[in-house]
């Protein structure tokens, strides 16, 4: 099984921006403790992090023409903002996905409540740290074996 896990604006700094909401392990962390539960799950994990948004939907087509089981996004900001990721997550239809937050959105700030991207998602994770990741990974695994 080959899960993409895709990650938007700011995650690279993971452990340097916000510690109080994102802690402070780094995006470097988060890719090898991934990983690692990847592995012991005899899942591929291809990592793939960028600021900018059509690099972002550029992975989404590459794991769908390429023939990922799944894919796991943490859209950071442009959860928010892009109809743009919305349509190409939805343009990949019904290949699992599943939607990852660090932080509870719907407890922030009020802006950050509505997600454009979650209704193109299987589903949605949030609040679990970066523990929701692995959570987001079972839940693929289990989409694509049922």
């Amino acid at each position: 099984m080959k899960i993409m896990i895709i990650n938007g604006p700011n995650l690279n700094f993971l452990g340097i921006r916000e510690k109080e909401i994102y802690g402070v392990m780094d995006y470097n962390y988060l890719v090898d403790m991934v990983g690692e539960e990847a592995k012991l799950r005899d899942i591929e994990a291809v990592f793939f992090q960028s600021n900018h948004e059509g690099d972002l939907i550029d992975k989404i087509q590459e794991a769908y023409l390429s023939k990922y089981d799944g894919i796991i996004i943490n859209p950071g900001g442009f959860t928010h903002t892009s109809v743009a990721l919305h349509d190409a997550l939805a343009s990949v239809g019904d290949m699992p996905k599943v939607e990852v937050h660090i932080s509870n959105i719907s407890g922030r700030e009020a802006f950050r409540h509505e997600s454009l991207t979650a209704p193109a998602c299987s589903g949605q994770i949030a609040g679990f740290g970066l523990k929701g990741y692995v959570y987001a990974m079972d839940a693929v695994k289990d989409m694509v074996l049922l």
